[in-house]
């Protein structure tokens, strides 16, 4: 399968890609003619979904959803950083504009990017990206290092980036603010197999800030 999939992928094109574009707009108005004209008429996706930049780990495929059903972030190793003001400005979007109802951080095992930060080899500018991850292995390196594997240490630091990815989106003023007024708000953690294709939910939902430590609450939330 891998194999196949390394095949076509080798053969994708420029041309091929603007002519398979053309097939799919023909293949999904011979299934549904109002397609393009309700999606084209706006967008209330219920989720905003943090994910990895690795092109085996779309969304919507892996979900089985449409297009319009799910707001998209991603960046390598879907890091979550109150620094990030591409990611904030994405979450705020979705959380005070579209009113997502489920904010979900997903990383997927065999993650080259938290393969990377796990190491010492230098890769160039990204080393500055994968610190991020690498404070995270600092924060559990307890856990981590009793792990004699690699790759179950590797599939274990995947699931705690996303796990400190929900917990710093839950110490955000965007998060709080609209669990301050009364609005439902889900944070989830997930993590992907390229091997099974499943989803693992990490357990780590996130419904308001009663389990936040004190110093992370914010006094004096906006009213939307």
């Amino acid at each position: 399968m891998c194999s196949k999939i390394s095949e076509h992928s080798q053969q994708i094109t420029y041309e091929g890609l603007l002519k398979g574009n053309k097939e799919w707009v023909a293949a999904t108005l011979a299934e549904d003619p109002t397609f393009f004209d309700r999606l084209s008429a706006g967008q209330k996706p219920p989720v905003l979904w943090i994910g990895c930049s690795d092109s085996r780990v779309p969304a919507n495929q892996i979900t089985n959803t449409t297009p319009g059903d799910i707001f998209v972030h991603r960046n390598i190793a879907n890091v979550v950083v109150h620094t990030d003001m591409n990611m904030l400005s994405v979450l705020d979007y979705a959380v005070n504009v579209l009113e997502v109802e489920h904010v979900i951080v997903c990383g997927h095992y065999g993650c080259g990017g938290v393969e990377a930060a796990i190491g010492n080899k230098q890769f160039g500018i990204i080393d500055n990206w994968l610190r991020n991850i690498k404070d995270i292995y600092r924060l559990h390196y307890h856990e981590l290092d009793l792990i004699s594997d690699h790759k179950q240490r590797c599939a274990r630091l995947v699931e705690l980036n996303v796990i400190e990815g929900v917990f710093n989106l839950t110490k955000t003023s965007i998060v709080q603010n609209r669990w301050a007024n009364g609005k439902k708000l889900g944070v989830h953690g997930w993590a992907y197999s390229l091997e099974t294709g499943l989803i693992t939910d990490l357990k780590v939902t996130t419904e308001s800030n009663d389990h936040i430590s004190s110093v992370f609450k914010m006094d004096n939330l906006k009213p939307l």
